[in-house]
């Protein structure tokens, strides 16, 4: 009877201990990131008009992609530093019929990004209200210098012959 006694004391002492080490101050947490990161300097990189694909190239993939609305897009990000309180980020961008990027709404709006900043450039990312949205963008590409190396890497780009990849031909399935 006094050994199950100080048997059963001593495994109820254990329990507590081993519970009281979960909160126990001094140990380590770990900060727990989720979702996609985004960053004003990518926000500050999109324009009206862009494709998809220049989007994705930019935000990367989105973590939703709502099945009944393929237009929009949404990037979530949050993180809970160890025992913190959780922070959350979000950011929806929406597309036309005709792929392109019309809008964008969340936690970060276009504007000075912290490099133009750091550097003083100026942080003017102001959308012309003449630029519709079911209109593509003109990109305002300047052609290359005669005698520039990107007129001579242009001239080999045009220059390319495409080869043709030579595909093998069916097996005969029939026994002989």
């Amino acid at each position: 009877m006094q050994k199950s006694k100080l048997l059963l004391t001593s495994l109820t002492l254990v329990g507590l201990l081993a519970l009281a080490g979960c909160s126990f101050p001094g140990v380590y947490k770990i900060d727990i990131q989720q979702g996609n990161v985004v960053t004003q300097d990518m926000i500050d990189q999109l324009r009206p008009g862009m494709t998809r694909r220049q989007v994705r190239f930019i935000m990367g993939n989105p973590l939703l992609q709502d099945t009944f609305n393929t237009n929009r897009w949404d990037y979530l990000y949050s993180l809970q530093p160890g025992g913190g309180k959780r922070q959350q980020e979000r950011m929806s961008i929406f597309f036309n019929e005709g792929d392109q990027l019309v809008s964008l709404s969340g936690d970060f709006m276009p504007g000075v990004s912290k490099d133009q900043e750091i550097l003083g450039g100026s942080g003017d990312t102001s959308v012309s209200p003449d630029v519709q949205p079911d209109q593509p963008a003109q990109p305002a590409v300047k052609p290359a210098q005669p005698g520039s190396v990107e007129e001579s890497i242009q001239r080999e780009i045009d220059t390319i012959e495409t080869t043709p990849v030579p595909t093998p031909a069916p097996l005969e399935t029939s026994p002989q």
